[in-house]
């Protein structure tokens, strides 16, 4: 009772103390109010203008929760000046099941000889043709023929908006297996040996060299999801959504997808646990000369090792691979056989000069 009488002479005294932490709690809920609407408008805003339907959108795939296939193309575009469509310089068939909790990055050299489907007569050449010829559509058709999976989605990157958000987030921390430097590994270093943070010019490099690799390519490959990997966790982070407005605007200005606002919304929600999982494998080749210039050449082994990996993820059963690929590597049995041989056949289907 005395409680109360001192509680309620505390009030008479002092009406406004005991009503402060309210008025702060609805100026910080207004704020963060208002902070959502503007997020979900710039977000929203965002999508818009990256979206391209390329005529082969699915949506209850994400709506209905289900693995999703997702191929990522690094453009060779908004880096060195260059402004045309250009190939695709990076290949990433990305998998996401939000019922394992596992994504899969499984990287597909540029040199690869792939059918590349929509041309007509049947044409052989490098798989990183098809953006070129024939943009996104013509991209996701050849890698779904080439390893039997469907490709649901698509995003393509130029590597000019690579280095903008690399910076945006305040770089990214890779361990680097080797020293790089500039002009072609006689000049100046660009990126050090070891545990090393990169800006957005340093990881531009990082990503794009390959000739300072002993593993060339396929180093290459190893180095693009290693700085995607240390990507993800930056943008969805604290920091990250509090330049929200500058991300967006450079994603924006540089991606582009089948993915629309809702599609991508569904995989914020329902499949962001997969991003503590991600396996990192790639198609392994052999190297041929073809026209005089350098290919990489998948054994049927390999194609079908990396189609049942993706069609486990996509809960899919194996199937045996029966493409225009496996059919040549068929007519090349001594080129295989022999660990030195350089010469490849494909039998006039590819007439491509580079």
């Amino acid at each position: 009772m005395d409680n109360h009488d001192n509680e309620t002479r505390e009030q008479r005294l002092h009406p406004h103390r005991h009503h402060w932490w309210r008025i702060a709690l609805l100026v910080i809920l207004g704020l963060l109010v208002i902070w959502l609407v503007r997020f979900y408008n710039s977000a929203k805003s965002a999508s818009a203008l990256m979206y391209k339907d390329d005529g082969a959108h699915i949506s209850h795939l994400i709506e209905n929760k289900k693995p999703v296939s997702i191929l990522m193309l690094g453009i060779d575009t908004g880096a060195d000046g260059r402004v045309d469509r250009g190939n695709s310089d990076t290949m990433i068939v990305l998998t996401l099941n939000p019922q394992t909790k596992q994504a899969t990055m499984t990287s597909i050299p540029r040199d690869t000889l792939a059918r590349i489907v929509g041309i007509m007569p049947e044409s052989m050449q490098k798989i990183n043709a098809a953006y070129n010829i024939g943009s996104s559509r013509m991209a996701k058709r050849t890698v779904s023929k080439l390893l039997n999976v469907p490709i649901n989605y698509y995003v393509t990157v130029n590597m000019g908006t690579l280095e903008k958000v690399v910076n945006d987030v305040g770089g990214v921390t890779v361990d680097s297996k080797f020293t790089i430097r500039g002009n072609n590994g006689t000049g100046k270093v660009l990126v050090h040996k070891g545990k090393v943070h990169l800006d957005g010019s340093q990881a531009l490099v990082y990503v794009r060299m390959r000739h300072q690799d002993p593993e060339g390519d396929y180093g290459r490959q190893k180095r693009q999801q290693q700085v995607i990997k240390a990507l993800v966790p930056k943008l969805l982070s604290f920091k990250g959504l509090l330049h929200y407005q500058q991300i967006m605007n450079s994603i924006a200005s540089g991606m582009q997808t089948d993915l629309n606002f809702n599609d991508i919304v569904g995989l914020i929600r329902h499949y962001h646990g997969c991003r503590k999982d991600i396996t990192s494998t790639h198609l392994q080749g052999k190297t041929a000369y073809i026209n005089g210039s350098s290919y990489q050449v998948a054994p049927t082994s390999n194609l079908q090792k990396n189609s049942n990996q993706l069609r486990a993820q996509l809960q899919l059963k194996h199937e045996k691979l029966n493409n225009a690929e496996t059919r040549l590597n068929a007519l090349n049995p001594l080129f295989f056989a022999n660990t030195d041989s350089i010469y490849y056949d494909t039998y006039g289907f590819d007439s491509t000069y580079y």
